[in-house]
C-alpha cells in the first residue's frame, strides 16, 4: 500500500487549536510530492496500516477515544515508520489536552515525512498551546523556507510570529501569503492583528473591514473585529463580533472561549462559566476551557462558599494529569492555592514548576516570582503567639 493511500484512509478530523487570534489549521495541500521527502522508506506493514484504520475510526465514535489511542499505539509499535499512525495519535492527544505527548508524536511524525505540511501545522499549534511561541515560529521557519508554496504553513508562521512579539517579520510574511492567496480573508485577518499589536488601530481595522467586505462569513475576519473592538474598549461589540465568529463556524470553540474573555473582564462570571461550560459540552477535555472555568470558579467561591474552590482544584487537576507541564495550569493552581485556599506551602511548589516549565518570556513569570518571594517570608515567618499572650 502507498503513502499516498495511507494518507486518504488515516486523515482523522483536523486538529482543534484555541487561542485569542485565529485557528489555524492543517489542510488537504502538500507542499511537496508524496513520500518525495522520504526515499528509502520501507513499504507500511499491512497489519500496522490495519490497526491504524481501526483507531481512526474507533476514535471517531462516542467515547472511542481511548480506544482509538490503543489502536494507534499498537500500529506505530508494529510500524515505528508509520508517520500517519503517529501524526492521528498526536492529534488524539492534542484533542484530548495531553499536549506533550502530542509534541513527541508530532515531532517523530515530521523527522520521518518533513514534507508533510499536516503535520507541520499541528506540531506548531501544539507548541502554540503550549505556550513555545518562539519553537513554533522556528519550526514553521524552517518548513517553509524549504516549502515556500506551503500557504496553510506560512499563515500560521504569522501567528507564531505575531506571538512571538516578531511583528515586522509577521507582517512580511502575511503579504507573501497574500501574493499567493489575494483577498484570503485568514490572511488579511493575521495580517491587521499584527497591525493591531503594533498599536495601529485604523490599519488594523481598515484590514478587518477588507476581509470581511471579501468574506462577510469568515470566521477569522469576526474574531479579528471583535479583538480590534476590545482593543478600541468597546467590550459590547468585541461580544457580538465573536458571537458572530461562532455562528459562522461552530466546530471552532476559540471565538467561546474569547466571549468567556470578555465576560470575565467584566466580571460576569457566572455568564463565562455558562461560555465555558458550553465548550466543554461539545470538547469534554479541552483544556483551555476547563483552565478557563477553573478561574472564573475560582473568582465565584468566598470562605463561605467554599465548594466553588474545590470544583475549581479539580479541574485544574484532570488537566495536569493528562499534562503535567500545562503551565496555564501550573499558574492557575498556584494562585489558587496561595490567595484562595490559603495554602502557601502547596502553591509554592507549583509555581516553582510553572517557572522551569515556561518560556523566558511568559507574561507571567513575574507574578510568579512574586508569589514564590511572599511564599517563602511567610514561611519564615514565626508562628502568632497563642490567645492570652502566653510567653
Amino acid at each position: 500500500m502507498t503513502h499516498a493511500r495511507l494518507r486518504r484512509v488515516a486523515r482523522l478530523v483536523t486538529i482543534s487549536v484555541f487561542c485569542m487570534g485565529i485557528a489555524a489549521c492543517g489542510g488537504k495541500n502538500k507542499a511537496g510530492k508524496p513520500g518525495a521527502a522520504t526515499p528509502g522508506l520501507p513499504p507500511a506493514n499491512p497489519v500496522a496500516v490495519t490497526k491504524m484504520v481501526q483507531g481512526v475510526q474507533a476514535a471517531k465514535e462516542p467515547k472511542g477515544v481511548q480506544r482509538g489511542v490503543d489502536l494507534l499505539k499498537e500500529a506505530i509499535q508494529i510500524d515505528p515508520n508509520l508517520w500517519e499512525a503517529r501524526y492521528d495519535l498526536g492529534v488524539l492527544y492534542a484533542q484530548t489536552g495531553a499536549l506533550a505527548a502530542a509534541e513527541v508524536q508530532l515531532k517523530a511524525a515530521q523527522k520521518i515525512a518533513p514534507s508533510e505540511q499536516d503535520v507541520a501545522v499541528a506540531l506548531a499549534e501544539v507548541r502554540r498551546r503550549r505556550g513555545e511561541h518562539k519553537d513554533a515560529a522556528d519550526g514553521l521557519e524552517e518548513y517553509v523556507k524549504a516549502f515556500p508554496g506551503a500557504v496553510e504553513a506560512r499563515t500560521l508562521y504569522v501567528t507564531t510570529l505575531r506571538d512571538s512579539g516578531q511583528l515586522d517579520k509577521a507582517i512580511q510574511n502575511a503579504r507573501e501569503v497574500l501574493v499567493r492567496r489575494p483577498g484570503d480573508p485568514t490572511a488579511l485577518s493575521e495580517l491587521a492583528l499584527c497591525h493591531l499589536a503594533k498599536g495601529e488601530r485604523d490599519s488594523a481595522q481598515l484590514l478587518v473591514k477588507q476581509a470581511l467586505d471579501g468574506s462577510a462569513k469568515s470566521a477569522p475576519a469576526h474574531r479579528a473585529a471583535g479583538l480590534v473592538a476590545l482593543a478600541n474598549g468597546d467590550d459590547a461589540a468585541a461580544f457580538q463580533a465573536f458571537q458572530k465568529a461562532a455562528q459562522e463556524d461552530p466546530r471552532d470553540t476559540t471565538s467561546r472561549l474569547n466571549m468567556a474573555a470578555v465576560l470575565t473582564r467584566a466580571g460576569a462570571y457566572a455568564k463565562a462559566e455558562e461560555q465555558y461550560r458550553a465548550i466543554l459540552a461539545v470538547a469534554s477535555d479541552d483544556a483551555a476551557a476547563m483552565v478557563g472555568l477553573a478561574a472564573v470558579l475560582r473568582a465565584q467561591g468566598d470562605a463561605k462558599n467554599p465548594a466553588k474552590f474545590d470544583q475549581a482544584k479539580q479541574l485544574l487537576e484532570k488537566v495536569l494529569e493528562r499534562d503535567p507541564n500545562d503551565v496555564r495550569a501550573l499558574f492557575n493552581m498556584g494562585v489558587l492555592l496561595f490567595e484562595f485556599m490559603k495554602r502557601p506551602d502547596e502553591a509554592k511548589t507549583y509555581f516553582d514548576r510553572f517557572l522551569s516549565e515556561a518560556p523566558s518570556d511568559h507574561p507571567q513569570r513575574a507574578e510568579a516570582d512574586r508569589y514564590m518571594s511572599q511564599a517563602s517570608v511567610q514561611k519564615k515567618a514565626p508562628p502568632p503567639a497563642p490567645a492570652g499572650g502566653a510567653k
